[in-house]
């Protein structure tokens, strides 16, 4: 039996994760939360895996905690994470206790430029990839599933953890904004489920983990979700076109914008980060940031992939 642990177990992505680690009943695993584990309802799923609070400043008591662990899979938000202390210490402290895998808390994209929230994901990779330079020390891999299909199916919830949230690409209201010019432009879209499930093989998997990480559920262009949208929703899209050099000017010349109110953001932050979290996404978008590689695909061939048009096809059928 393999043991695991999970940093920042408490986080969506992280519970569907666990949840399908969990399914396989093969593995020991402890869910690392800062939070007070007295207040896990009883009647949680999870009840039967081990919660450990650490607050991830004691180095010492990480290293104890991950005696005899095999793979470290961290969920830490990197932009509530300042200087990158609590990964740096949780991936020091794996390197001292003999840990053999480490996955950072990656879960999205392939690149960052043009999405500075993400500035912590980019910092981690260079200290991982110094750690290992020269010699290997940590094997580790970049989980990047790109955008979870999930998204496109707000305000109704696809998965058991996933919090769906309002894009850009808003079915519900059938309406898009995008990028002039963009229509080309590449998207991953993964099934959260996907992901999981795929995981959960990745840490079974008996050969060395691929540094980048990449699980390609389907990929779209934007013209081809907006296409998609208008069939499976039965009727046009309004399409607002933005210009490239107004978002670089911090200009949004939309009608409306898409409220991002992620579980991990602090609501009073949600209104403030809208335009730039709008600007950064419809420009990274256009320099392939959400298109990723396809090394897990590759590594698990038998494994179906949910295609984009059958997932969104069932999650809005009846739907007003």
């Amino acid at each position: 039996m393999m043991k695991i642990a999970i940093a920042g177990a408490t986080g969506n992505v992280a519970q569907e994760v666990t949840e399908a680690l969990v399914a396989t009943g093969k593995h020991q695993i402890l869910l690392l939360t800062r939070k007070d584990i007295t207040k896990i309802p009883f009647n949680s799923p999870l009840s039967s895996v081990t919660w450990i609070t650490t607050d991830y400043d004691d180095t010492d008591q990480l290293y104890e905690i991950l005696q005899g662990v095999d793979t470290v899979l961290s969920f830490i938000m990197t932009h509530s994470d300042p200087e990158n202390k609590t990964q740096k210490n949780l991936i020091d402290a794996a390197v001292r206790a003999g840990v053999r895998r480490f996955a950072p808390s990656e879960w999205a994209t392939s690149s960052f430029e043009h999405l500075p929230w993400y500035t912590g994901k980019a910092e981690i990779r260079e200290y991982l990839a110094e750690l290992n330079k020269g010699k290997k020390v940590l094997e580790y891999t970049l989980f990047q599933p790109g955008q979870f299909t999930d998204y496109l199916c707000y305000p109704y919830k696809t998965s058991k953890h996933i919090h769906p949230f309002q894009t850009q690409l808003d079915f519900n209201a059938r309406r898009a904004i995008i990028l002039e010019g963009s229509e080309d432009a590449r998207i991953t879209l993964t099934a959260a489920k996907d992901l999981a499930i795929v995981v959960a093989k990745a840490v079974e998997y008996e050969g060395e983990w691929p540094v980048v990480g990449g699980i390609r559920g389907d990929e779209l262009t934007i013209g081809e979700i907006v296409e998609l949208g208008e069939k499976i929703r039965g009727g046009p899209f309004t399409v607002e076109r933005l210009k490239p050099e107004d978002l670089k000017a911090g200009i949004v010349n939309s009608t409306w914008l898409p409220k991002v109110d992620h579980p991990s953001l602090p609501p009073s932050e949600i209104e403030s980060m809208t335009k730039g979290f709008l600007s950064g996404m419809l420009l990274g978008i256009s320099v392939g940031v959400m298109r990723v590689s396809d090394e897990w695909n590759r590594l698990l061939p038998a494994y179906k992939f949910t295609g984009v048009e059958e997932f969104l096809t069932e999650a809005w059928e009846n739907k007003p």
